[in-house]
Parts: C-alpha cells; sequence; structure tokens
C-alpha cells in the first residue's frame, strides 16, 4: 500500500497529522481557521484528536493536531472532493490493514515481550534486594546475637549479683530465701528454688564458666523476683 499520507501510531493507536491531512486535501483556508470549523462538526479533544506543536522551522511553532483515523475519514467526507475521496480510501486500508489478524498479533506479541521484560526487571530488581536484605541480616546476627545474650544477663542474676541490686550481704540474703522457703540446698548444697514458689521469681538456667571450665544448671533471679525481695528485704 502506498503511503499518501504519513501514519503516525500515537500510544499505539494509527494517526495522522492535522496539517499534512490538511495539505493533502489542498484546502485554500487557513489551517488555524479551518480546522476550529471542523470541530464544530462534533470531533472532541481527546477522544478524536490531541493537540501538540510542531517542530519549528525557523519561526513560532505552530499547532498541529494528531487526528485518529476515523475523524480522518470523516474530514476527508467533508471535503466533496476528489482528493477527500481518495484520502478517505487511502484510510479504510490503513484501518484494515490496523485490524487484520496478523497485526493484532503482532501488537500483542509486542505487548506481551513488554510485560516479560518488565516482571523481568522486576524480578532483578528484588532479587538484588533481597540479597542486600540477606547480607545485612548476616552482618547484624552477631550483633543480635550478642545485644540478646547481654540482654539475657541483665535480665537474670545469680544470688550474688541479686543481693548486690538489693543493696544487701549475699550471705544475709541466701539465708533470708531459705528461712522463708523460697529457696532450699540439695545434697550437693546447690540452692534450688521451690517449686510452689518459684512462678516467675527464679529460672534455671544451663552456665558455663569459660575460666573454670565449670557448666551446669543455675538458679537465676529473674526480674520480678529482684523486685519482690526488695520488698521484702527491706531492713536486713
Amino acid at each position: 500500500m502506498n503511503e499518501l499520507i504519513k501514519v503516525n501510531y500515537y500510544n499505539e493507536q494509527p494517526t495522522v497529522s492535522g496539517r499534512e491531512l490538511q495539505g493533502f486535501l489542498q484546502v485554500g483556508t487557513a489551517y488555524k481557521d479551518w480546522f476550529p470549523r471542523m470541530c464544530e462538526y462534533g470531533f472532541e479533544e481527546g477522544k478524536d484528536f490531541c493537540s501538540f506543536l510542531s517542530e519549528s522551522t525557523g519561526g513560532r511553532p505552530a499547532t498541529d493536531h494528531q487526528l485518529t483515523v476515523p475523524m480522518a475519514k470523516e474530514l476527508c467526507m467533508l471535503q466533496r472532493n476528489e482528493r477527500g475521496k481518495q484520502a478517505r480510501q487511502y484510510f479504510i486500508a490503513v484501518e484494515e490493514e490496523w485490524n487484520s489478524p496478523d497485526a493484532i498479533m503482532q501488537r500483542a506479541l509486542r505487548i506481551a515481550d513488554a510485560r516479560v521484560a518488565k516482571l523481568h526487571s522486576e524480578n532483578l530488581a528484588l532479587q538484588t534486594a533481597n540479597s542486600k536484605l540477606s547480607m545485612q541480616v548476616q552482618i547484624a546476627q552477631p550483633k543480635v546475637e550478642y545485644f540478646d545474650e547481654l540482654v539475657d544477663r541483665n535480665l537474670l542474676t545469680n544470688f550474688r549479683e541479686t543481693a548486690k541490686q538489693l543493696k544487701v550481704k549475699e550471705r544475709a540474703f541466701v539465708q533470708f530465701l531459705l528461712d522463708r522457703k523460697y529457696i532450699y540446698r540439695d545434697k550437693r548444697g546447690k540452692l534450688m528454688p521451690y517449686a510452689e514458689k518459684s512462678d516467675g521469681l527464679f529460672e534455671m538456667k544451663e552456665c558455663f564458666n569459660e575460666k573454670t571450665q565449670w557448666s551446669g544448671t543455675q538458679t537465676l533471679v529473674t526480674p520480678k523476683g529482684r523486685e519482690t525481695f526488695r520488698l521484702l528485704c527491706q531492713g536486713l
């Protein structure tokens, strides 16, 4: 098909320049007067055409319009001349080619390729973000473990540290707990909490002393226990 008038593809739709169409139709009226008069036939901007500034050839850029093919065909009919009839037949052929199964398939493939490329790009971005996040987690993990250990140490205290925080002597504090039946000594002399009085006051913890290489279970006092004994130990 010979190209009578250049067809553009604005937003994936065939369009034609209003000025180029007017030039082909050999309209004697100036474009700035002709186009507004044509719009009086009910054409709407944003639906049938859109405005733009044409490239300047030295002077001020002129206003032009991208026309849909249906609008271009109607304008050709309105001219009622041979050039209009010729252009209208040309636009009918453009529409037929645009709506042919092969053309529709090609457009669908282009859209699918664009979507696949976009998804691929988004997937790469997510992989990069996940990789960075994983690296940050690996870097932060030792700090987190150290912080957890530090918090654990601060929350749970042995009898000596608890007595120090309560500002009482360790021996007096332990004896107070023994007398009040909060703890007892097992056969090996280890201080153990009574089950009926240890609800939230003590916690058994596996401990290891790097200096002495000692390991075993130790009775530690919880924050609830320290506050309870703070109130009970006043006057010791």
